[in-house]
């Protein structure tokens, strides 16, 4: 395809560019939103593109502006869109990025260069100007917090000024400029996800969400998005490919291509709609290679372990065992020992209360949680505290939901016996100051358990760093099976504690007059365990292995910068826990409409969120409300399915 120059101006013609962006956006993934539009050949928003470049070329008269001038600033005087609101190409959710993380790396030769692989170069009649004097870079919709629907019905935003009916004092701090700091920034507000793919003198073709993995490589099994072989097979040629890993720096984390992992999330529709599964904090979907692995071991491993002499209780106990190994270093605890198999968190928390805790603690003991605890990690320690005459205290916490250490120091005494708390809140996302905490309890001569529920799946996590007595988690939140969790326990105080159930696998010899149990792990997994699903968490963990959890936090956490920032923008949006150190979890209420109103309304656009009190009532108590709606991100979550969440909202409203 071919751009045509006009002698006399030097400027592209507006309607070759418009043919260009037409094919571009048809390019994009088939869960791309496609807007209406009365012309078959025109897709809606290649023309306000168009215009747009020729708008930014008019201006300096000169070639369409260089999208890797990354250091230019937005020009206040620059043409009007004719989309409303500032110049900015439309959003390109469907690409897994926001316009100014596509358009900030690929100028109109890489896209053409993509869309027309293996044609002719030749036919390439507009070369762009590769510095930054050729032109300024368009500010982003992702950047500017406007959603692209928003501006696509010819509404104006005022970024100075968003709408809220509610106060809030991390906006509040932006509208002041203090930005968060995330990245270099390349021009006002685009501070969010686009400064994530920030890749200076770099020419590489615009590809779906992208950055190097910085997690360490794992054995087999391999993965298939992670196969350097197969990388974007289905959408770059292998030539591309190549130059892509080359910019990079080596293989790639592509959402989109991690998304493919995940039956449910390719092939799942709800109300005729692809899913977006915005529901992670409940529970996380299952990659392939779990699927395959639970299955495998059935079809050839199934056995019980311990203790039998043939071929498949070899096989099986290899397996579980295996198993143990993975989840160990996982945590980075010093021995497979110290790692325990139940049922998930809750029953973790509670092996922890009736044996250590029924053991232990006598009347007149304290034991202290946070104000944002689930419910796991409240009831079994008021039940205990009511049988055995304990006292329960509580960290309070800030209107932000953040711990208020200066009153938690206040709280410890030489009766304190023990500290619960959560690492990552479920119903706010706070990530809690968890080294300072235990540190804090060990001063005072107390015992710390730490439930990583929430944490596993979102951050690197070292219990010999952390120093935790004790640290629980479920495999289902960290894209294993259900019906399967941890407790990591310090081997010297595991083998100090009496077993909570008896029964086989868990004793060395029985007799009417003595038993005799086995050292940790053993003591504590009486009968038959989930074997299957130990080894299908097993799989689980060398999954987010290979991705790597230093890849997975960051990419999150710009996604949760680019959620939040478009979420706020929303009228009446209130978000229920704003502490600046958060993982993936954005609760909220909507003014005017019921919880259950909006989950419906984003049910019917296939988004799943949870609403309720996500069993934390005391936390949304302390926050003002009985429940929230409650969106929460994973590493398989893109910017589409963010702006998906955020234009039903806004059409909610209207």
């Amino acid at each position: 395809m071919s751009i045509n120059i006009n002698e006399q101006t030097g400027l592209p013609d507006v309607n070759d560019l418009q043919h260009l962006a037409n094919a571009f956006f048809k390019a994009l993934p088939n869960e791309a939103p496609k807007e209406f539009s009365a012309n078959p050949e025109e897709h809606p928003r290649a023309k306000a593109y168009a215009e747009n470049v020729a708008a930014l070329a008019a201006r300096g008269n000169a070639a369409p502006p260089d999208f890797y001038a990354g250091q230019s600033q937005y020009a206040p005087g620059a043409a009007a869109n004719p989309m409303g609101g500032q110049l900015t190409p439309p959003s390109t959710g469907g690409a897994g990025a926001s316009a100014g993380s596509l358009f900030h790396y690929a100028d109109l030769a890489d896209i053409d260069q993509l869309l027309y692989a293996g044609g002719n170069e030749s036919s390439h009649s507009f070369t762009p100007h590769h510095s930054n004097e050729g032109g300024r870079v368009p500010t982003a919709v992702a950047g500017s917090g406007a959603s692209p629907s928003y501006l696509q019905q010819g509404n104006t935003f005022n970024i100075k000024e968003p709408e809220t009916s509610f106060p809030d004092n991390n906006l509040q701090q932006k509208q002041q400029g203090q930005k968060p700091t995330v990245g270099a920034a390349s021009h006002p507000f685009q501070w969010d996800v686009p400064s994530f793919f920030q890749l200076q003198n770099t020419h590489h073709p615009a590809v779906p969400v992208s950055f190097p993995l910085t997690g360490a490589p794992a054995p087999a099994p391999s993965f298939y998005f992670l196969d350097n072989s197969k990388l974007h097979s289905q959408e770059i040629s292998g030539g591309q490919t190549s130059q892509l890993k080359h910019a990079l720096g080596g293989p790639v984390f592509d959402a989109y291509a991690i998304k493919k992992d995940f039956p449910i999330l390719v092939h799942e529709k709800v109300n005729g709609k692809s899913l977006v599964w915005l529901d992670n904090a409940a529970t996380t979907q299952k990659p392939q290679s779990v699927i395959d692995r639970i299955a495998y071991f059935y079809a050839h491993e199934n056995s019980n372990i311990h203790r039998a002499a043939h071929e498949l209780a070899a096989r099986a106990t290899d397996a579980y065992e295996t198993a143990r190994e993975k989840v160990r270093a996982f945590l980075g605890a010093k021995s497979a020992n110290e790692i325990i198999f139940v049922r998930g968190a809750t029953e973790a928390i509670n092996l922890v209360a009736q044996s250590w805790g029924n053991q232990y603690l006598k009347a007149g003991d304290e034991i202290i949680v946070s104000n944002l605890e689930h419910h796991a990690n409240i009831v079994p320690w008021k039940r205990l505290a009511d049988a055995k005459g304990l006292t329960l205290k509580v960290i309070p916490v800030d209107d932000d939901g953040q711990l208020l250490l200066d009153e938690y120091a206040k709280l410890l005494s030489p009766k304190t016996k023990l500290v619960a708390f959560t690492q990552v809140s479920n119903a706010l996302g706070t990530v809690t100051p968890a080294q300072q905490v235990i540190a804090m309890a060990h001063a005072a001569g107390a015992k710390v358990l730490v439930d990583g529920a929430q944490s596993v799946s979102h951050m690197p996590v070292n219990v010999q760093a952390l120093d935790a007595d004790w640290f629980v988690f479920s495999g289902h939140k960290v894209f294993g099976p259900t019906g399967i969790g941890v407790v990591y326990g310090k081997e010297g105080l595991l083998n100090a504690t009496e077993p909570w159930q008896g029964g086989g696998n868990m004793i060395k010899d029985v007799t009417f007059e003595e038993i005799q149990y086995h050292p940790s792990p053993n003591r504590f997994e009486a009968g038959t365990g989930n074997i299957a699903d130990a080894v299908g968490l097993g799989a689980a963990i060398d999954y987010v292995t290979k991705l790597g959890m230093e890849t997975i936090s960051q990419y999150e956490h710009w996604l949760l910068e680019y959620a939040t920032y478009h979420m706020k923008q929303i009228p009446g949006l209130r978000l229920i826990g704003t502490a600046p150190d958060k993982a993936s979890v954005l609760s909220f209420n909507l003014k005017g409409f019921s919880n259950d109103q909006v989950g419906k309304a984003l049910n019917q656009e296939g988004i799943a969120v949870r609403t309720g009190h996500h069993c934390a009532q005391p936390i949304l108590r302390r926050m003002g409300v009985e429940t929230s709606v409650r969106p929460s991100l994973a590493f398989y979550n893109t910017c589409e399915d963010v702006d998906r969440l955020v234009t039903t909202l806004w059409r909610l409203i209207k």
